[in-house]
């Protein structure tokens, strides 16, 4: 708008598309109430030929134009100044800008930036223009002088960039408003394979663009995308979206566009689809009606709140009257009618998209001309000269109720507050709101899907690539989309989120179990032998017992000492070992109980060095029988070496030295500690200790060396006297020590619960036992009940019989 005294021009651009060459001028009223009496000059407005004509341009041609005159006839709004208008036809590229270019112009000239303002437009403000591809065209030309343009239909992101676009302002929402709702819609449905056809222009690509990013961290995947031209072929698209099995169809294109794919669908006889229309043609008026329409599916769309105008309808029958009572008086034409037999019905009818952002843009530019004017108590300031960064910043600032709504502009020029209505295409050919979006302030989305009537029997259709897992599978994508995918069941001891990452089964911790298919882990049942288990009482018991009868064997060996049958069993040997079978069954203890790494050492290290002790008595012990025996007569020398140097006790001491440094060495390096077993059971743990077998291997390996020795020397007495017969005993010793090892064996590795420490302790105790019942109880027995067997002169009998047998 530029000042011209008293009025001011808006600018106003549009798309008809006549069928002839019209040219659209009117001029303003006066207000009678002040002293301002100059006339507005009405301008041009630019016309295409052999274009279609576009009945809901023309509509709201009407409403700017109705809106004006509100205007001008308000004693509230710019108190006596009158605006007028200019309009500008720019469907062709060739008439935009020698249009344009004329608005700036003054008398044919353009004036240069730097130059001074004394050649003018008097254009103060731009209300435009309907597409966006056709506001980028011509924007930069306003934008350059920072002349407002209040856009009433172009919704591209881009005009929020301010540095490009600094005086662009809009009463309709951006695209990214648009789009957010159509994603909604789709995630209230649960529609995850759809199609998305556009306009190829700025304004088609744009919401694409949007809708590609809106979609990238859900569930929705675009199966299909196609830019629409006025040449475009569609069977080859919806054969193609047939094949891709797409049930949802969006579409973003003007109604024209829209009219042309539609009709192409019916007649191609595509079905059973839902389309999702945005707001250039979901309020149309003819689709809806086409014969035909409802055989394609269900149509539903995204559009601005229907609002009625007041007083619009009887201004466009009065308008048509009038021009109808021009014509019949055979006078010159107003050159703002159509030569078109429209009647008044069929205007008020037409298609009502952007009906409320163009009144609400003609009402912003002027309230920001009633701020700049300083207007109030019915008058405003004509000593004010106008221009349009003037007006520019009072829009910034507008704060205004229209229709109980209130209008205002955001940091981007976009509308700060506002809501989408929800609609769908009835049976009777109306478009029915269903559902509304309100946003900004709080995204609140509500959609009545009882009212929709779905082509699919009543039901709620469906449109995914491919059927969503069952609970405790995963999903193995399929090509490039995401939503495309088998199902795989999660294996043991894993699991599935599909809220965090539905395409990974997760492992469970190692406290954690779970069967096949699960969606969460259990905690594992910890289990180890409490000293409170039976089991393990019963054993301490046998352990305790152990060490009662090797006390009881001391003191009754103590007692017979000097007699033949405890010098026979080794003497002061035997002491040695029951002292080390009793300190040998303290392991026994540590097998029970939580496990720590004090227990997991005294669990091995008492039994394997002193039990090496024993082990190392019985070599002794073999060998001495052997010795004295066999040995002593061919080898002399050997026997009295070994008695000089008291051999027994040398070879006992080495034995038990090799094996404290070698479980020295081993524990230092890497000693037992509490292992959890989660291996064999998945909904167990089994506590334990994890033993190092390559630090402990080489006790192991020395004790078994022991065992193999003193079975040797113990089988080479096996003919011995029959009552000289600690070698059979020995023998049959190791025996029962060797068969009860396999046996713990051949259990472990079959059994691997809590128990195999019962068992293990068990083992333990049979290897303490079978010395102490089969070595030193015959002897007790024969002390005890059989005294007469317990002299000296039985025992030279015996050698002496002996002695004789091998002599012959």
């Amino acid at each position: 708008f530029f000042p011209t005294t008293s009025s001011f021009i808006i600018s106003f651009l549009s798309c008809f598309r006549f069928n002839d060459f019209f040219n659209f001028s009117v001029k303003g009223k006066k207000k009678k109430k002040n002293d301002f009496n100059d006339h507005i000059k009405m301008i041009v407005l630019f016309s295409v030929h052999s274009q279609p004509f576009i009945l809901s341009n023309y509509r709201r041609f009407l409403l700017m134009k109705f809106a004006v005159e509100e205007i001008n006839n308000s004693a509230n709004l710019l108190p006596n100044i009158s605006i007028g208008y200019k309009i500008v036809d720019h469907c062709s590229d060739s008439h935009s800008f020698p249009s344009m270019f004329n608005l700036l112009s003054v008398n044919g000239v353009v004036q240069v930036w730097d130059e001074p303002h004394n050649k003018l437009s008097k254009v103060t403000a731009v209300i435009g223009g309907y597409t966006s591809s056709k506001s980028l065209t011509v924007a930069p030309l306003f934008m350059t002088r920072f002349i407002p343009m209040v856009s009433y239909s172009a919704s591209s992101s881009l005009f929020s960039e301010k540095k490009t676009f600094p005086s662009f302002l809009r009463t309709v929402h951006p695209n990214k408003a648009i789009i957010a709702v159509v994603v909604r819609i789709l995630q209230h449905f649960d529609w995850r394979w759809v199609a998305f056809l556009n306009i190829d222009d700025d304004y088609g690509n744009d919401c694409r663009k949007l809708f590609i990013a809106k979609i990238h961290d859900t569930q929705i995947c675009l199966a299909y995308t196609k830019g629409l031209d006025q040449n475009t072929d569609y069977l080859p698209i919806f054969r193609q979206i047939e094949t891709q099995r797409v049930n949802v169809i969006v579409v973003f294109a003007p109604e024209w566009m829209a009219e042309a794919l539609i009709e192409s669908a019916i007649q191609m006889n595509v079905s059973n689809k839902v389309w999702i229309g945005g707001e250039g043609w979901s309020l149309n008026q003819k689709l809806p009606k086409t014969k035909g329409i409802q055989t394609i599916g269900t149509v539903l769309g995204v559009s601005e709140p229907a609002k009625t105008i007041p007083g619009l309808n009887d201004f466009i029958r009065s308008f048509k009257a009038h021009n109808k009572h021009n014509r019949t008086k055979k006078q010159t034409p107003c050159n703002q009618w159509c030569d078109c037999s429209l009647s008044s019905a069929e205007i008020i009818a037409a298609d009502p998209s952007f009906s409320f952002p163009v009144y609400s843009a003609v009402y912003s530019v002027a309230h920001a001309l009633h701020d700049a004017l300083q207007c109030g108590a019915g008058r405003c300031n004509s000593e004010i000269t106008v221009y349009p960064h003037m007006v520019l910043r009072e829009l910034k600032k507008i704060q205004f109720t229209l229709l109980n709504r209130m209008i205002q502009f955001d940091e981007n020029g976009d509308p700060r507050s506002g809501s989408y209505s929800v609609v769908f295409w009835n049976k009777s050919g109306d478009a029915q709101e269903v559902g509304y979006y309100n946003f900004y302030k709080s995204s609140d989305f509500f959609i009545s899907t009882s009212e929709i009537q779905w082509f699919a029997d009543g039901q709620v259709p469906t449109s995914l690539c491919s059927k969503e897992c069952s609970e405790g599978q995963m999903k193995k994508p399929q090509g490039i989309h995401k939503c495309c995918f088998t199902c795989e069941i999660c294996q043991d001891g894993t699991y599935i989120n599909v809220t965090e990452d539905p395409y990974t089964c997760k492992a469970c911790s190692d406290t954690e179990w779970s069967p096949e298919g699960s969606t969460r882990c259990n905690l594992r049942l910890v289990e180890y032998v409490p000293f409170t288990d039976p089991a393990a009482l019963g054993l301490m018991v046998i352990s305790g017992l152990l060490v009662v009868l090797t006390l009881a064997v001391c003191v009754l060996f103590a007692f017979h000492y000097n007699t033949p049958v405890v010098r026979s069993a080794g003497g002061s040997m035997c002491f040695l070992i029951l002292g080390c079978l009793s300190l040998s069954s303290i392991s026994v203890f540590f097998y029970f109980g939580k496990p720590s790494v004090a227990f997991c050492i005294f669990r091995f290290l008492p039994f394997l060095l002193f039990y090496t002790v024993c082990v190392s008595c019985f070599v002794v012990r073999s060998f001495q029988i052997v010795c004295i025996f066999k040995i002593a007569a061919k080898f002399p020398e050997l026997q009295s070496w070994w008695v000089k140097y008291h051999g027994q006790w040398v070879v006992i001491s080495v034995a038990f030295v090799i094996q404290a440094l070698l479980l020295l060495i081993g524990y230092s390096s890497d000693p037992p500690k509490p292992h959890n077993e989660t291996f064999w059971y998945l909904d167990k743990i089994i506590l334990g200790c994890d033993i190092n077998l390559k630090a402990t291997s080489t006790s192991v390996i020395f004790l078994l060396i022991l065992c193999i020795l003193c079975f040797v020397f113990s089988y080479m007495g096996k003919d011995l006297p029959k009552n000289y017969n600690e070698a059979k005993s020995i023998t049959f010793c190791l025996m029962l020590l060797i068969l009860t090892w396999i046996i713990f064996a051949t259990v472990y590795m079959l059994y691997h619960g809590r128990h195999i420490h019962t068992l293990n302790a068990f083992a333990v105790l049979c290897s303490l036992y079978s010395f102490l019942l089969w070595y030193f109880l015959p002897k007790c027995y024969i002390i005890m009940f059989q005294p007469e067997k317990n002299t000296q002169q039985h025992f030279q009998g015996l050698i002496q019989n002996y002695t004789k047998t091998i002599s012959q």
